[in-house]
């Protein structure tokens, strides 16, 4: 999975694809590099970041998803947790959607979800993106997080979504701290006990940058490579990255190793 930001203050790439001649640029690289999908979003989620409108997210996003949707053969995400919003990307072509509130965040959009019968990504995460940093001191974390995924996906079948829709992501830097991440990612094989597909995100993330010593987030690229690995021999079917080429590249080398050679196929959605 492909990210395409187009934020002016995402943490690693804020304001660089603002304009659709420039997001269709960018998705025709994640397209070209080899992608499975591309993850669109338009309010960034990073600490501290402060909220924005329904009207003024769809205002960044709209034309943007049209745009791409047009240039590039690739199904569509959408990282919003507005319904108003989730609704207009999906009359524009848009097939799934990835939440970082797990559909806690509107409460129009558990029925919305309901009615399109989409897929779409549920993330744990206490509390907001505007507060959730005060929040990482848990007394059991990775039960919290099961026990979290078992709840959302009852209520999301309840109302009428199918399971074999549903996705999820532990969310990384998502009210946790390094200990936190870093545990997430030993353990990630736990939650296989759900049996839906598991997606990670620790593409140029703070965890990263605290482990490798890099500060700046676009020079993460190794290091993002080394957790995506992790995540992907220990569960994860998708893996959420700016960096796709060069992912795309680590995996062929790992898997044609592991398989000595007899078949390079991708076996993980990148």
């Amino acid at each position: 999975m492909g990210i395409l930001n187009v934020t002016p203050d995402s943490f690693s790439d804020g304001g660089v694809c603002i304009r659709p001649d420039q997001a269709v640029m960018r998705a025709r690289q994640i397209w070209e590099s080899g992608a499975d999908i591309i993850d669109i979003g338009a309010e960034s989620t990073r600490p501290g970041a402060p909220a924005i409108s329904d009207s003024e997210e769809m205002e960044r996003l709209l034309p943007v998803v049209e745009a791409v949707m047009a240039a590039v053969p690739l199904p569509v995400s959408i990282d919003t947790s507005k319904a108003s919003v989730m609704r207009e990307a999906w009359s524009l072509g848009a097939g799934m959607m990835n939440d970082v509130t797990a559909l806690r965040g509107d409460p129009d959009s558990l029925a919305l979800l309901a009615e399109l019968q989409i897929p779409v990504c549920l993330m744990h995460m206490r509390g907001t993106p505007r507060n959730m940093q005060t929040q990482t001191d848990y007394s059991d974390l990775l039960g919290e997080v099961e026990a979290f995924f078992r709840e959302r996906i009852s209520t999301c079948e309840a109302v009428g979504i199918q399971r074999d829709h549903l996705l999820l992501d532990p969310g990384l830097g998502f009210a946790k701290d390094l200990q936190g991440n870093c545990l997430l990612l030993r353990r990630l094989e736990t939650l296989q006990s759900l049996g839906l597909p598991i997606l990670v995100g620790a593409s140029r993330k703070s965890m990263i940058g605290t482990l490798s010593g890099v500060s700046e987030a676009a020079l993460r690229l190794g290091g993002s490579i080394a957790a995506a690995l992790w995540a992907m021999t220990h569960g994860a079917q998708v893996l959420r990255v700016h960096d796709v080429a060069e992912t795309v590249q680590a995996i062929r080398v790992w898997t044609g190793i592991q398989e000595q050679g007899t078949d390079v196929s991708l076996r993980t959605t990148v």
